[in-house]
């Protein structure tokens, strides 16, 4: 059935207003702005009430006193996404406090470098918990309540490591985004007649706080030949911000976007579509 065309004139755009937003992994790693950090300042603008959850709670301070600060409403809370007491304690303060959750935020992730022989079991099985397994005990933690609060929408935040190789040895990374996007397309199916949205946002190479740790791992500290080879492997010319990414995931968790699910959003500036 067609939407009411005098509706759509009246919505206000990526309007989030009396919405509560959980932001997971809302902390930026370094000074500045990484992708968490991003989207949870967004959904605040935008009228949402936020709710960040990190392990590093002095990052989530800064965070909320950021949007704060600016007129947005925003509380923290401990949250270590590879525990699932952690989380189920997580998830049950803010239904407490809240009743509902509309919006949902997975951004935890990271790599370790390594390949198939060198990358050790224990590694291994840390990049698997870190990249998809807190996503899912997330999920299972708020999808009860979304559904029983008649729909919301869920944006788990993936990586072009799980489209292709890109240049760097890290096999537990780029299997475990590569689980969570087929994580969000099968449950984005089985839940889109319960009215919850499950998709991805899939950044490609973004210019955040991190960068100076992924150049240890990747380059040997050196950040600007580092910063240089990310900027060249892209058509466009450069690396991607986090703001970039945080309005693709704020637009997958809008009611513009009631009709995509069990989908992808590449954010990478014509990086995977590239063969240089």
């Amino acid at each position: 059935m067609d939407s009411d065309p005098g509706r759509e004139l009246e919505l206000k755009a990526l309007d989030f207003a009396g919405k509560t937003a959980v932001v997971a992994g809302c902390g930026s790693i370094g000074p500045g702005w990484g992708i968490g950090k991003a989207i949870a300042a967004l959904l605040a603008r935008q009228g949402a009430h936020v709710v960040g959850g990190d392990l590093r709670m002095q990052a989530a301070r800064e965070t909320r006193d950021a949007i704060v600060s600016r007129g947005g409403k925003c509380e923290v809370l401990e949250l270590d996404v590879t525990d699932a007491q952690s989380v189920s304690a997580f998830a049950g303060k803010v239904v407490s406090r809240f009743g509902r959750v509309e919006v949902l935020i997975n951004n935890v992730g990271q790599s370790e470098p390594g390949g198939p022989v060198d990358l050790t079991p224990e590694i291994w099985q840390r990049q698997l918990a870190v990249n998809v397994t807190g996503a899912y005990l997330l999920c299972r933690a708020f999808l009860p309540t979304m559904v029983a609060g008649g729909g919301g929408a869920i944006v788990n935040v993936s990586s072009v490591a799980a489209m292709r190789y890109i240049g760097k040895p890290q096999i537990g990374y780029a299997a475990a985004k590569a689980a969570l996007q087929q994580f969000s397309k099968a449950a984005g199916v089985m839940y889109a007649r319960q009215g919850v949205r499950i998709n991805c946002v899939v950044p490609g190479l973004i210019d955040t706080p991190l960068m100076s740790r992924l150049a240890e791992k990747y380059a040997g500290g050196r950040l600007e030949e580092f910063a240089a080879r990310r900027h060249a492997q892209t058509p466009m010319g450069r690396m991607g911000s986090a703001w970039e990414v945080a309005h693709a995931a704020i637009f997958l968790a809008s009611d513009e976007a009631r009709y995509i699910t069990a989908t992808e959003l590449v954010v990478d500036g014509g990086f995977t579509a590239w063969t240089p």
